[in-house]
């Protein structure tokens, strides 16, 4: 092996690295025949941008890129200085959308076909080792998606969607994966890492990660004020389910006492969905009582 090729993959595959101005959000998104492909390819990072290296990837161009942008340079600059030096350019491909949205892409000559890519508005899709109109599709499908319900995580993978029934890699897939930052998106708010889900190996992966996408929105989503109950009015029932499940040892009073917001608490907790209600307050999400009727009921 070519002592430059020693530290890359070969990553054959399509991807999408987009931007949201409304939530200040970045994402990368990918599906690929190789295995936990979204560990190579996906970069992104709140008030910098996002990054898919893929072809040879070379990984420091992630890395590499994000401190590029983070400094201030655009996306096309960027693009620019992460191959200048690159003795193996040509078999590189890279899609990036900087802090202010901005996007560039590059596929080299070398790419194995078909491999090219598509720059719009605050997104670039791209691909090698496709079927043809495989990118065409996803940027067809990121433009009318944004302009829907949802949110990027979701607009990302329905543009994978569009891709993988256009057509796709054409060696079959294997993993796929969603990358969104913004800042103190994360966990407790403590980083920016708001949604990072990958599936590493599976017959239909962008099914399983649409899947996970969506359960990470019932565990981790905004609480809309719209779907906030009195607490009292759920009292009942849910004494019943925690009395099922153990977690209530009371009467049955309907009343929401001290006692049934202890182990209401814990129920919760158990569940992780704390972030939806974290015990305090005289209202609760909805959806939270949802889930606990229909897995215990």
């Amino acid at each position: 092996m070519d002592k430059n090729l020693s530290f890359v993959k070969l990553v054959n595959t399509f991807s999408i690295a987009a931007y949201d101005p409304q939530k200040q959000e970045w994402g990368v998104a990918v599906q690929s025949k190789f295995l936990a492909a979204a560990a190579v390819v996906s970069w992104a990072q709140a008030n910098a941008g996002a990054v898919a290296t893929q072809s040879y990837a070379n990984v420091t161009y992630g890395s590499r890129g994000l401190t590029l942008m983070e400094g201030g340079e655009s996306a096309e600059e960027t693009v620019k200085r992460l191959i200048e030096n690159d003795e193996e350019q040509d078999l590189r491909q890279v899609g990036v959308v900087d802090r202010e949205g901005r996007a560039a892409a590059f596929t080299g000559k070398k790419c194995q076909a078909w491999a090219g890519h598509i720059v719009g508005d605050g997104y670039t899709c791209q691909g090698n080792i496709l079927l043809p109109g495989t990118v065409e599709a996803m940027a067809v499908k990121f433009e009318e998606a944004r302009q829907g319900e949802g949110e990027l995580a979701d607009w990302l993978v329905l543009t994978l969607e569009a891709g993988q029934e256009a057509g796709g890699d054409k060696r079959g897939r294997q993993a796929a994966g969603v990358l969104v930052v913004r800042d103190e998106g994360g966990y407790g708010g403590d980083n920016d890492r708001y949604l990072d889900l990958r599936v590493d190996d599976h017959p239909y992966p962008i099914l399983k990660l649409k899947q996970l996408v969506e359960n990470h929105h019932l565990l981790f989503g905004e609480v809309n004020p719209g779907d906030l109950v009195p607490l009292e009015s759920v009292a009942h029932e849910l004494q019943g389910i925690m009395s099922k499940t153990g977690h209530y040892q009371g009467e049955v009073t309907g009343s929401f006492n001290e006692g049934t917001r202890a182990a209401l608490r814990n129920l919760v907790g158990e569940e992780n969905l704390e972030e939806r209600w974290n015990g305090k307050g005289k209202v609760i999400d909805n959806k939270v009582i949802e889930y606990l009727r229909e897995k215990f009921s």
